[in-house]
């Protein structure tokens, strides 16, 4: 059974095999072909009363008001009200409707409910890692709630997004997570990560949500939801975590959904506007520091958390970004070192536009400085013009010996399109 809001407070029921997901992508599809479908992306959080603070308004505030007219016309927002207490799913709606009847009214917001007897037994469940038997019971009923979620959603967009309801989004999160998608074209993934925490800010394909639902169905009592998609990464062949960086969602909840408890867990990647991810256009990394290990220099360059890390550079040595096609640059920022090894950074640099480019890709003839590095950083913006053509290098030069290593943590370069 499916039970879909509508603004005038009335809840349209829909049936489907409970635990049988293979309809449940299909349930209420008339009612749903009404509503406007998504071209994009679907955003899915499930709630249940807490016992102390209520963030889903919040949530859905900072998704509404972070985007753009024009970014919620390929977005859908689902909402499932999980919890079994009727008459607090009655007035969450109440609440929905009076903050947020117009993306109601278009389509942009969908609330759903799966009554209590849709679920599996969540009595006398395994006890794996020593959980209470409560702690088990709610992490089991979490795993059928997101089940269900997925199952509604996966005909919905392209594709679909997963927070919790105690979120904070970043300004234009859409777009920023539209160009990650892109950035991806041609290469295999499962899950896109926005967000280091739990099951804030996964990103999956839509087709992917059947197999999801069902697997999350399959091992609901055995561990806990990020544990389970961990997994599911692994099964779809996705070895590696992709995580982009700035995260786009930070957690703003104070006390847990389970019990209550205090709860400060914060992402410190997270940045307010989404729209400063850099375009970083295709290039090789060139450099003549002796590489430590696998931490290779296409690692600076990377959208993902790793960097490179070289041997003690000396003077003269150089860092250089060789652009596949000439880039019109706008900005500039790179950033050596790390929280754990802060000396590892470029205690004296340069970084430098390069043109004529050398035939065996190594580099460019003619160099431009645009200024030096202070305290093991570098940021220029306002580049468009800095050149008579657009640059085909970008090259970090070290100015003096230093006997510490070099981490260059991140390059990040923003272009403006050609005219």
């Amino acid at each position: 059974f499916f039970k879909v809001h509508q603004p005038n407070n009335q809840w349209i029921t829909g049936r489907s095999r409970c635990l049988g997901l293979t309809d449940v992508s299909v349930v209420l599809m008339s009612v749903l072909l009404s509503l406007r479908v998504s071209e994009f992306l679907t955003v899915g959080l499930s709630s249940v009363k807490r016992k102390r603070g209520n963030y889903l308004l919040d949530t859905l505030k900072s998704i509404f008001e972070q985007s753009t007219q024009e970014e919620l016309e390929e977005m859908v927002v689902v909402v499932h009200l999980a919890d079994p207490d009727l008459e607090w799913n009655t007035q969450v709606v109440k609440d929905i409707t009076a903050r947020f009847t117009p993306h109601l009214l278009r389509g942009q917001l969908l609330v759903i409910h799966a009554p209590p007897e849709c679920y599996p037994p969540l009595e006398g469940l395994k006890r794996n890692y020593n959980d209470a038997e409560d702690r088990v019971q709610f992490r089991s009923k979490q795993n059928v709630d997101y089940a269900y979620l997925l199952g509604f959603a996966a005909n919905l967009s392209s594709y679909y997004l997963m927070i919790e309801d105690d979120v904070q989004c970043s300004k234009s999160f859409f777009t920023a997570i539209r160009k990650a998608v892109a950035s991806r074209e041609g290469s295999y993934w499962a899950t896109l990560e926005f967000s280091k925490l739990g099951y804030i800010g996964k990103l999956y394909h839509s087709s992917d949500l059947p197999q999801l639902a069902q697997f999350l169905l399959l091992f609901y009592q055995e561990m806990p939801c990020d544990w389970l998609l961990g997994h599911f990464r692994l099964m779809l062949a996705q070895k590696e975590v992709i995580r982009f960086k700035p995260s786009l969602f930070q957690h703003i909840g104070l006390y847990s959904s389970f019990q209550g408890t205090f709860n400060r867990l914060k992402d410190d990647d997270f940045e307010a506007d989404s729209l400063d991810l850099p375009d970083n256009p295709p290039a090789v990394m060139v450099t003549d520091i002796d590489t430590f290990e696998a931490y290779l220099p296409s690692k600076a360059y990377s959208t993902m958390p790793e960097y490179f890390w070289g041997k003690a550079p000396s003077a003269g040595s150089h860092f250089t970004i060789v652009f596949h096609q000439p880039a019109r640059i706008s900005r500039i920022r790179v950033y050596t070192g790390s929280e754990e090894r802060n000396r590892d950074c470029l205690h004296a640099g340069a970084v430098e536009l390069g043109s004529q480019r050398q035939g065996n890709g190594k580099g460019c003839s003619l160099y431009t400085r645009l200024g030096a590095f202070e305290g093991g950083r570098f940021e220029r913006r306002g580049l468009e013009n800095s050149t008579a053509a657009a640059p085909e290098c970008v090259q970090i030069l070290v100015t003096e010996s230093q006997s510490e290593w070099l981490i260059i943590r991140s390059i990040s370069i923003w272009t403006k399109p050609n005219s």
